[in-house]
């Protein structure tokens, strides 16, 4: 299963086979210069990754040429959403490797679960496509540290969906803090409170719904019988698939800590947590979890809490930089400056200052532009994606272990500690395996 080429010349004819398709091989297109039209191929098509299509069809000269999801429902209505959009049906596949065979493709886009970020982001790699994938990066650290291996060995130009990265407002944030008015930092305060998210009630095992190629969904996962409690959204909180609230949004959120104080890796990390809201219902992620990183001169705090809206600063989420002279506080909806010292402020108040909502399109714009400047350098590049889901994850890994954990960056390992560096690497299912890059 690592051999896609292989794959391939063994396996049928790569023809659509779902829905009404297209029936002609698609030009081939190499996007040598600006006005050339970028082709595109999606991956996982329920959620993000068609906003993310959507996002890409609204650029100039794009279309999408083909679609994969293992969901038969799903992806006959994509297509025809798609259709819709552009005034062409693309092909549609139940398996992503046959679409990666179709001629003139220069683009995928990966909205898959977590734990299916691999093997389509290295194979797409090996054919010479670039590559927009939905964050986090993927569900381990080796699996990360992969697909960085790969995206800068076959030289793909990536971009991943931490978004933010391309908000006018987040990033004149950002500005400010490297401006030094707020003082000494001294900590760093990450969060996200989403009232909106209930309780997974417990449901039991059911019969595979139809159209549905459960067996390729679990993919590398272990086997277990279907329930719709882990399947298409809720597939977040379950530890096979991805790392729950912590890397669902903490990869959007700490990617922004990480960006203001301009630094890599913690010294150590622990975290403490549990099912304090839900108890008893089927998520296994926490729905509640505190998790404390040691940058040597400065602590940041990860805080997050399902069902309820009670973050800091009367916001839901967010990053608060917290200075001798004041705090910085951003979030989705806008910036400001909260100056310390009451009526003798150590600096001047910033008002806050509100977002633009075009953090998606700038994204996919840059992405868009780095293609055809053939420049690897995108605002969520391979190394900024990989760091910041390798954290995101240290976090879970001392929620898990129970303890404080030293990590050792520049192995990507925990310091005398062979429990954790377990948690590290998956196993996958066979025949699934790791790719060797």
């Amino acid at each position: 299963m690592t051999n896609r080429r292989a794959f391939i010349r063994n396996s049928a004819l790569a023809t659509a086979g779902v829905g009404v398709a297209a029936s002609m091989p698609l030009a081939m297109n190499s996007c040598a210069n600006a006005n050339e039209k970028l082709v595109c191929a999606l991956v996982g098509a329920r959620g993000m990754g068609f906003t993310d299509l959507k996002t890409f069809l609204r650029q100039k000269n794009t279309e999408c040429a083909a679609i994969a999801d293992v969901d038969e429902n799903i992806l006959n209505q994509r297509l025809s959403d798609t259709e819709k959009i552009q005034g062409k049906r693309p092909k549609g596949f139940k398996d992503f490797r046959k679409l990666l065979e179709e001629p003139g493709i220069d683009v995928i886009i990966i909205g898959t679960p977590d734990h299916w970020h691999l093997l389509p982001f290295v194979y797409a790699a090996q054919e010479g496509k670039h590559i927009y994938c939905e964050k986090p990066l993927s569900n381990t650290i080796e699996e990360i540290n992969i697909m960085e291996r790969a995206a800068n060995r076959y030289e793909t130009i990536a971009q991943i969906g931490q978004w933010q990265r391309s908000g006018k407002h987040w990033l004149d944030a950002i500005n400010f803090v490297h401006s030094g008015k707020l003082g000494k930092i001294r900590t760093v305060r990450t969060w996200s409170y989403q009232g909106w998210m209930k309780s997974i009630p417990v449901k039991p095992d059911a019969p595979v719904p139809a159209g549905v190629d459960y067996n390729f969904w679990l993919g590398p996962a272990k086997k277990r019988p279907f329930n719709p409690n882990r399947f298409h959204f809720n597939f977040r909180w379950f530890w096979d698939y991805a790392g729950g609230m912590m890397t669902d949004w903490g990869v959007h959120i700490i990617d922004f800590a990480l960006y203001g104080m301009q630094v890599k890796s913690p010294k150590s990390v622990m975290a403490m947590g549990g099912k304090f809201a839900y108890p008893n219902d089927a998520a296994e992620t926490p729905d509640t979890l505190q998790a404390l990183y040691d940058f040597e001169d400065f602590t940041m705090l990860w805080d997050h809490g399902i069902g309820i809206d009670g973050g800091y600063y009367g916001r839901s989420h967010g990053v608060g930089f917290v200075g001798n002279n004041g705090t910085l506080v951003v979030d989705r909806q806008g910036w400001e400056v909260i100056p310390e010292g009451g009526k003798n402020p150590r600096m001047e108040r910033v008002k806050l200052t509100k977002g633009d909502g075009k953090d998606l399109d700038n994204h996919m714009k840059n992405f868009i532009e780095c293609i055809k400047d053939k420049n690897r350098n995108t605002h969520t590049n391979i190394e900024i994606a990989a760091n910041t889901a390798r954290v995101c994850h240290l976090g879970n890994m001392a929620y898990k272990t129970g303890r404080r954990l030293n990590w050792d960056a520049e192995n990507t390992k925990f310091i005398n500690d062979n429990e954790a560096n377990k948690l590290l690497v998956p196993t996958y299912r066979a025949p699934w395996e790791l790719p060797k890059i």
